[in-house]
């Protein structure tokens, strides 16, 4: 194990998240409540010590990043939202009405990416973020930053089904005397 520290950040509010579309490739802004979350996060992530930032290309995680703090992230294809294909747009209820149990941890998502080729990528953010060391900040999406945890704790992708995180928060992985943990959760949460 390293001192490495990865530190998870999710986007602050679009429409689609408020509304519980799946988004992937739809490249949203953010809305003014998105706007507004991600400047009250700024103050929390500022203590944190970060050595650098990885970003997913995706506007409403650049933004975010911007406006916590920093405005030039390192963007990272690696870091980009769980393709939902065929899903994208549409609510869990909506799928569900033909696929009745359907999560994206179980299923997949047709004409998207599978769980095998997420957790490819997510590897190599994990490899790389355990190589350099010291703290790296991560600007990214919900299922992919969920994905990202169980890849960091070593076990298959479907068991980021058990981490929700909300918008705008904040969560820290590390290692707890050699063993992979989670630090800190979903710091922000309204729920």
């Amino acid at each position: 194990m390293s001192d490495a520290r990865l530190i998870l950040v999710r986007h602050g509010e679009t429409e689609w998240s408020r509304n519980g579309r799946h988004t992937s490739t739809t490249d949203l802004p953010l809305t003014a409540e998105g706007e507004r979350q991600a400047q009250v996060l700024a103050a929390a992530v500022a203590g944190l010590g970060i050595d650098r930032v990885l970003c997913s290309p995706r506007r409403r995680a650049r933004r975010t990043a911007e406006l916590i703090g920093f405005a030039d992230p390192e963007v990272s294809g690696d870091l980009v939202e769980w393709d939902y294909g065929d899903y994208e747009g549409i609510t869990t209820l909506e799928i569900r009405e033909t696929v009745p149990d359907w999560t994206i941890w179980s299923h997949g998502a047709p004409g998207g990416e599978s769980g095998e080729q997420v957790a490819v990528r997510l590897d190599r953010v994990v490899e790389r973020v355990r190589r350099s060391g010291g703290t790296t900040l991560a600007v990214a999406h919900g299922h992919s930053l969920r994905a990202l945890v169980a890849r960091w704790l070593g076990l298959p992708i479907a068991e980021g089904r058990h981490f929700l995180l909300d918008t705008a928060t904040w969560s820290e992985l590390g290692d707890d005397r050699g063993t992979p943990a989670v630090l800190t959760w979903n710091v922000g949460r309204r729920r």
